[in-house]
């Protein structure tokens, strides 16, 4: 393998980089309800980052599903969910928020000769595409290099995948001196130290910057609103120049989301 010249950014997604609010979990109510022909009591926990197989397996097990029906009720379910999403693609356009710095953070490091954005997802890879196309930030990232839900429930295995989709199209290794995740989850964080990454931990979730620094993250923002430190920390954990500051975007370019999902205007954390 050729030693790579520049570092892997996987992006994490949700509470990340946007919020859809209460769209994922309408999704798995409707998708239990077909699939399971009742509905569901209970819900995942939110903003944990877990794998949606996982999520699912959850679901199942905590609405008294038989543990001997879930083994087939599951891939029912993987395959529905992006179906029930896609019929829920103008609610993520106008009641998704996008976080703040997301898209000006995205530009910058998409923009960057040094670095490749790609994204490593609890999410398959048809809802992480649906989120991304709603928001307009699927140009900014190569979804065809990811590591998706989709490739593996356990979500430090897509690192690899993703890393081996990098080199495959770069011709250049990718480990942990020159891969970084971008997320805001403990799971998040699991995911680079188990998986072969350095982490920057975003405080724009339910879990807090100490939370993240006590977990093992190897630098926490409050939020990507200042693009210039984004970048200094991307450069700090893989040795490629922070180039390309946020000076270097034109704001013009930036999409834009409305501040909050509703009329309150307010993003649960």
């Amino acid at each position: 393998m050729s030693q790579a010249s520049g570092a892997l950014v996987l992006w994490d997604i949700d509470r990340t980089l946007l919020y859809v609010g209460d769209i994922d979990r309408q999704v798995y109510r409707e998708t239990f309800a077909e699939v399971v022909g009742r509905p569901a009591d209970r819900l995942p926990a939110r903003g944990t980052g877990v794998t949606m197989p996982l999520a699912i397996r959850t679901l199942l097990t905590g609405n008294a599903v038989p543990e001997r029906d879930v083994e087939h009720l599951l891939p029912k379910m993987v395959e529905l969910l992006p179906v029930h999403l896609a019929a829920h693609a103008e609610d993520l356009r106008t009641r998704g928020v996008l976080l703040p710095g997301a898209a000006a953070a995205l530009r910058a490091v998409h923009d960057h000769p040094g670095l490749i954005a790609a994204v490593v997802t609890g999410n398959l890879k048809p809802n992480a595409v649906l989120k991304l196309e709603a928001f307009c930030l699927d140009g900014f990232l190569d979804t065809d290099i990811g590591g998706f839900a989709s490739d593996d429930h356990h979500r430090p295995a897509l690192v690899a995948v993703a890393q081996q989709r990098a080199h495959a199209k770069h011709g250049s290794a990718f480990t942990r001196s020159n891969t970084v995740i971008i997320g805001d989850s403990l799971e998040d964080v699991r995911t680079g130290l188990e998986g072969g990454a350095s982490v920057i931990g975003v405080a724009s979730g339910k879990t807090t910057a100490s939370e993240l620094r006590s977990a093992g993250a190897d630098v926490v923002l409050e939020s990507l609103s200042d693009v210039t430190r984004v970048l200094e920390a991307i450069s700090l954990l893989t040795a490629v120049g922070a180039r390309g500051s946020a000076a270097d975007c034109p704001r013009a370019a930036w999409p834009t989301r409305r501040p909050g999902p509703g009329p309150g205007g307010s993003v649960e954390p």
